[in-house]
């Protein structure tokens, strides 16, 4: 295949996980979530370092379970991917949703998603994701336990 075919197929494939990642969080359908990343995945969502699907599912299940609903939107993505490895980082915008609270019911979230990701058996998976907030607005106890 012609290289550069390759790396459109490539990119559009990390483009879906990383789609599929934030529509899972919102469907809550936590199986879907898991399988977006690799068995050795590392993620610092800022709250701690998690290790593993199983640590990464849970910590976004306890945050998100509480609520009513949430929207989690995806932009300005730049993907880089050389081989079986890549690079994104992307915008991320998230709406969470929280009835019967103190000082509002309503938290949105703003930043940045940066990931390192791998090609394994065809499939992209996340490595690493890092979560970096640039904003927040609304009451943060939305998203306490």
């Amino acid at each position: 295949m012609d290289p550069r075919l390759q790396n459109i197929l490539d990119r559009d494939a990390i483009h879906e996980v990383l789609v599929r990642y934030a529509t899972s969080l919102d469907d809550r359908d936590w199986d879907r979530l898991a399988s977006c990343f690799a068995d050795d995945a590392v993620a610092d969502y800022g709250t701690g370092v998690f290790e593993g699907p199983e640590a990464i599912v849970g910590l976004c299940r306890q945050m998100l379970e509480p609520l009513e609903v949430s929207q989690h939107l995806l932009g300005s993505f730049e993907i880089t991917a050389t081989g079986e490895v890549a690079t994104s980082r992307c915008y991320f915008h998230a709406q969470h949703v929280r009835q019967g609270l103190a000082g509002g019911a309503s938290l949105i979230v703003a930043g940045t998603y940066e990931d390192s990701l791998r090609s394994q058996a065809g499939k992209w998976l996340i490595q690493k994701r890092r979560l970096i907030v640039s904003w927040r607005d609304g009451n943060p106890k939305v998203l306490e336990p």
